[in-house]
Parts: C-alpha cells; sequence; structure tokens
C-alpha cells in the first residue's frame, strides 16, 4: 500500500484533470471554483485505500472516486446557499462570488457529473456500485432535511441528532470505503465491515467536530471557536444540554438562545455545558464510535493505515 500523501497527490491531479466543456463559461466556472478551495479529499481518499487494502487495481477506483468527491463538493455549495454562509474554506461562496441562481444551477451540474464520473466504475460492478451511490445520495439529502427540520423544533433527542449525521455526514465515508472494496473484489462480508467502519468513524468524526466547535484551539480547527453556539445550533452538546438541564439552569439555558450572538453568550453556554458535564458525555461518545469503528476492522486486511488515518481523524488536536 502507498501512504496518504501518495493517494492524495494521484486524487489531486485527478481533479486537476478534468476537463469541462468550455460553454457556457458561467455554469463550469463555478464548480471548477468550488473544487479547487481544496478540501482532505477524504471520501476520495477512503475509496483509494479501501480498494488497494483489498489488493485491487486502484486506477479503477479513480473515477468513481472523484465521483464521490464531487459529490461532496455539490452538497457543500447547495448547503452554503440554504446556510446563506459567506466564506467557505477561506475563499467566498458560490453564491456570493456569483449568485443564489448561478449556485445552484452549477451544483445541479455538479451532481451529473458526479453520477457520470461514479457511471464508469467496472463493468462487472457497475450496478452494485451505481447502487451503493444513489443510495447514499438519497440518504444525504434525507438527513439534510432533518438538519433544517430540526432547527425550528425544540424537542430533538440525542438519538435523532446522531441518526440526522449518520445520513448527512456518515453514509458517504461508508459508502466511500464500500466503493472501493467492492471495485477489489472484497468479499461482501469484507465490504459491508468496512461500510460500517466507515459510518462510525463518520459519527465520531461530527461529533468531535461538535466538540472541538466549543473546545477547540481556533488555529488548529481553522474556523472561529463557538460559532454552533452563537447559532443556536442542534449539536449533540447543546441538545445534551437541553435534556439534562432542570430549574435555573434551564431557564439561563434558553434565556441565552434568545440572547445576541457575541463573546459572552459563548462563555455562559460553554460554562452550563462544564456544569452539566456535557463535554465529559461528548467525549465518551466520540470514544465509543471511535471504537465501534475499530471493531469492524478486526478481519480486514492492510488495515493499519487507514487506523492510523482514522485516529487522526477523531483524535484531532484541542
Amino acid at each position: 500500500m502507498q501512504t496518504v500523501d501518495k493517494y492524495i497527490e494521484l486524487i489531486n491531479r485527478a481533479i486537476s484533470s478534468i476537463e469541462y466543456p468550455q460553454n457556457p463559461f458561467g455554469l463550469y466556472e463555478p464548480v471548477k471554483y468550488q473544487l479547487d478551495m481544496g478540501g482532505k479529499r477524504v471520501r476520495p481518499l477512503l475509496a483509494v485505500m479501501a480498494c488497494d487494502m483489498f489488493g485491487g487495481n486502484v486506477e479503477e477506483v479513480i473515477s468513481p472516486a472523484l465521483g464521490l468527491e464531487i459529490f461532496h463538493n455539490f452538497t457543500l455549495l447547495h448547503d452554503d446557499v440554504m446556510d446563506k454562509a459567506d466564506i467557505r474554506r477561506g475563499r467566498p461562496t458560490v453564491h456570493k462570488a456569483w449568485c443564489e441562481n448561478t449556485a445552484i444551477l452549477s451544483g445541479d451540474a455538479m451532481q451529473i457529473i458526479a453520477t457520470q464520473k461514479v457511471c464508469e466504475a467496472p463493468a462487472r460492478v457497475h450496478k452494485e456500485v451505481l447502487d451503493l451511490y444513489n443510495k447514499t445520495a438519497l440518504e444525504i439529502c434525507e438527513g439534510q432535511q432533518y438538519d433544517m427540520e430540526f432547527e425550528t423544533r425544540d424537542d430533538v433527542t440525542c438519538e435523532e441528532y446522531i441518526e440526522m449525521i449518520r445520513l448527512k455526514t456518515a453514509v458517504l465515508l461508508g459508502c466511500a470505503l464500500k466503493m472501493g472494496a467492492i471495485i477489489a473484489g472484497a468479499t461482501p462480508k469484507q465490504a459491508d465491515d468496512i461500510y460500517k467502519f466507515g459510518e462510525n468513524i463518520g459519527l465520531a468524526f461530527q461529533l468531535q467536530d461538535d466538540y472541538l466547535d466549543v473546545y477547540g484551539d481556533a488555529k488548529t480547527f481553522g474556523k472561529k471557536i463557538g460559532g454552533d453556539i452563537l447559532n443556536n445550533k442542534k449539536t449533540y452538546m447543546l441538545i445534551s444540554a437541553l435534556t439534562k438541564a432542570i430549574g435555573k439552569t434551564k431557564e439561563r439555558l434558553y434565556a441565552l438562545l434568545d440572547a445576541n450572538a457575541d463573546d459572552d453568550k459563548i462563555a455562559q453556554v460553554t460554562a452550563i455545558y462544564g456544569e452539566l458535564g456535557v463535554d465529559k458525555i461528548a467525549r465518551e461518545k466520540i470514544t465509543e464510535y471511535s471504537q465501534k469503528a475499530l471493531a469492524y476492522l478486526v478481519d480486514i486486511p492492510n488495515s493499519e493505515e487507514l487506523k492510523f488515518f482514522a485516529n487522526s481523524l477523531t483524535e484531532r488536536k484541542l
């Protein structure tokens, strides 16, 4: 197996070599702009790693892997429109650099291009790969719908939140790994196990993201700390706090949800999290899903690099 850096180099070369139609320029330029924002390339990386782990031909997985990366970026583009986000990875979002209509249409084009790339999977596994991709794409839409509905609900449970992030985030990691395994010729059990690994590590990753948004270091986390608190985002931590809080503490917490979005709000909500032990609850949940994920690699060959990579995702510095 190659190193993660070598895989990413391979993926970035493939992305830079994608040829788009020249016209209409206003449709395809935002697509290139979105993909040029960079990122960790986690999804295509996992697909390539899985294919290599099971002894497959890495060249056969590159196009489907690119399809997953393009699809992921399409969801980010449309998310930015729905969230009215101005910045993505340090650059103006597509709807700010152009306009909302352009962002929507270019996002639609990205989804189609993504599907075209996935359809370049080897003929022997074409239907299986495409069925997996389509199932995952629909699940991600379901997760996004739940996320939007949670914004107007005060009774969201921790279980509902876990299901939402499973659909919105974790299934795509599972899909990437399973797709690579299928193309490499892994057994059905191996393909299912590596999917479950990806699903659980995806849950741990998103919960870690929630945790770092409160307790992380802005320099290493890459964005302002406390953003979820300022936006009253229904995260695992806020839901846990609302569930555990009673009496005056609960009153304070609800009052803070209506308070001005400033640094004082971040400090006070964080203090309540500490009083309720929500930070410890979150860390325990992250560990739980990380351990569940690793248990699925017991019968997977050549998984050391994948284990190391998984730990880097879920043990990011505070």
